[in-house]
């Protein structure tokens, strides 16, 4: 069983086939979503839920520079669409 703390192993996959369900980015994969409207989220609040811990991750990692560590899953994403 898992502990409510453990991490999400398929959250990274997530983020890149789930696409934004509202606002001026509708439809836009969440991988996609312009930093500056990550920022927005990080200083307004990510909303709560699955959404939430995929905008707040998405938004550490672009922050950080570190989105090569998603390019890998976004070609198997594509791949398989």
């Amino acid at each position: 069983m898992n502990s409510p703390n453990a991490p999400d192993h398929k959250i990274l996959t997530d983020i890149v086939i789930t696409k934004m369900p509202f606002g001026k980015y509708k439809n836009v994969l969440v991988s996609d979503l312009p930093i500056s409207y990550l920022e927005w989220f990080a200083q307004k609040g990510f909303p709560k839920g699955r959404l939430g811990v995929m905008l707040a991750t998405i938004y550490e990692i672009k922050l950080n520079g570190l989105t090569e560590i998603i390019d890998p899953l976004r070609k198997i994403a594509r791949k398989n669409s």
